[in-house]
C-alpha cells in the first residue's frame, strides 16, 4: 500500500463569476521515502493541489470529488477534529513565505511548544523545548536562538526555522510549497540540499512544488508536470528528462539554460495560460500548441500510458499506441 493515494481528485473554487477547475481529475501514488515533484506555471493547481492533501484549500475552494489516501485512510472521510490531529503529526506543510507563517510575536520557541503541545499535551514544556533544539539543530540553527523573534533571522534561517517545525513530530510526509522562493541561488541549493538530507535521515516523503522544472528533475523521484489544473504528463525523473512527451514539458525543458552548452538559443513557450473560467475546448494546452491538430480543439485528450509509469495528456500518445499495437 502507497503512503499516499491521489484519486480523480477534482477541486473548483466557486466564485461570483463561476466555477473555476483549479485541479481536474488528478491521480497519482507516492511512496515511504519518495521525492514527487510538482511541477507547472503560476496558475496551474500545483499549489492547490498541495493544500488539498492536508485539507487546507482556502474558500471559495471545493474538493468536490475524489479521494486522498494516506495509509490507506481517506482524509476527505475525517471530521476537522481528527483531520488537526494529522496535520504536524502524520501530513506536515513548509509555506512559501516563513514571515507571513511566523508569528512575529513570538519567539521561535514558543512556536514549537505550541505545535508539540497540541499533538502530545502530556509532554512538559522542558521537553518540548528539547526536541525544538534537536530540530533546529537538524536544520543548522543554533540551539540558544530558540528564544529570538522571528524577525531577527535572515530570509533563509527563517525557512530552515518552517522546515524544522515541519519535522518537529517526524511525520511521514513533508509538502514543500515553493520554497526557495525569494532566496538567492546559494540559499536556495542550501534548503534544497537540508530537504534531502532530512528525508534520508528520517524516512519521510516529500512534496516539493515548484515552476522550475530543472530543480525537480535533480532532486525528485517523480514529477507531475501540471498545466492549467491537469496532469499532462507523469514519470519518474529520468524518464521524463530524457523522453519528455507531452509538448508543453517538451517546451519546459527547452527553456532552462545548460551551462555545458556553449551555444544555446532558449525556446519560450508561446502564449499564456488559458482563463479557467472559459477555458478552451479539447485540450487547454492546444492555443499554445504548434502540433495541435483540429482534435485537440474539440476533444479533451485522455491519459494514456506511452511506456510503463510513464503517462501523457496528449493525442499524439494515444494515436503512437494504436499504430504500435497494430504492427
Amino acid at each position: 500500500m502507497s503512503l499516499l493515494e491521489v484519486d480523480s481528485l477534482i477541486i473548483e473554487y466557486r466564485t461570483r463569476r463561476g466555477n473555476i477547475r483549479a485541479v481536474n481529475n488528478l491521480s497519482f501514488n507516492l511512496e515511504k521515502g519518495e521525492t514527487m515533484g510538482l511541477v507547472g506555471e503560476s496558475g496551474s493547481g500545483k499549489s492547490t493541489l498541495g493544500l488539498s492533501i492536508i485539507r487546507l484549500v482556502p474558500p471559495p475552494g471545493v474538493i468536490v470529488s475524489g479521494h486522498i489516501r494516506i495509509d490507506g485512510t481517506d482524509i476527505l472521510s475525517l471530521s476537522e477534529e481528527e483531520m488537526r490531529s494529522l496535520r504536524g503529526k502524520k501530513i506536515a506543510l513548509v509555506f512559501q513565505d516563513p514571515m507571513t507563517s511566523l508569528n512575529p510575536v513570538k519567539k521561535v520557541g514558543a512556536h514549537f511548544i505550541e505545535l508539540i503541545s497540541t499533538h502530545e499535551p502530556e509532554i512538559s514544556e522542558r521537553e518540548a523545548l528539547e526536541r525544538a533544539e534537536k530540530a533546529l539543530n537538524d536544520v543548522g540553527i543554533l540551539a540558544e536562538r530558540i528564544n529570538d523573534y522571528p524577525h531577527q533571522f535572515s530570509g533563509g534561517m527563517r525557512q530552515r526555522i518552517m522546515i524544522a517545525l515541519a519535522i518537529a513530530l517526524n511525520p511521514d510526509l513533508v509538502i514543500a510549497d515553493e520554497p526557495t522562493t525569494a532566496l538567492d541561488v546559494i540559499v536556495q541549493a542550501k534548503i534544497l540540499d537540508l530537504l534531502k538530507k532530512l528525508r534520508d535521515k528520517y524516512g519521510m516523503a516529500l512534496i516539493l512544488i515548484t515552476h522550475d522544472l530543472s530543480i525537480v528533475l535533480e532532486r525528485c523521484d517523480k514529477i507531475i508536470v501540471m498545466y492549467a489544473g491537469n496532469l499532462v504528463e507523469y514519470a519518474n525523473s529520468g524518464e521524463l528528462h530524457r523522453n519528455p512527451r507531452h509538448p508543453y514539458t517538451q517546451g519546459l525543458l527547452q527553456s532552462i539554460p545548460n551551462i555545458e552548452l556553449a551555444e544555446q538559443k532558449l525556446e519560450a513557450i508561446p502564449g499564456i495560460p488559458p482563463n479557467l473560467l472559459n477555458p478552451p475546448k479539447g485540450c487547454r494546452f492546444s492555443p499554445r500548441c504548434s502540433l495541435a491538430s483540429k482534435k485537440c480543439w474539440i476533444e479533451e485528450p485522455p491519459i494514456v500510458e506511452s511506456s510503463p509509469g510513464h503517462f501523457v495528456r496528449c493525442f499524439r500518445e494515444e494515436n503512437n499506441l494504436e499504430r504500435s499495437h497494430k504492427r
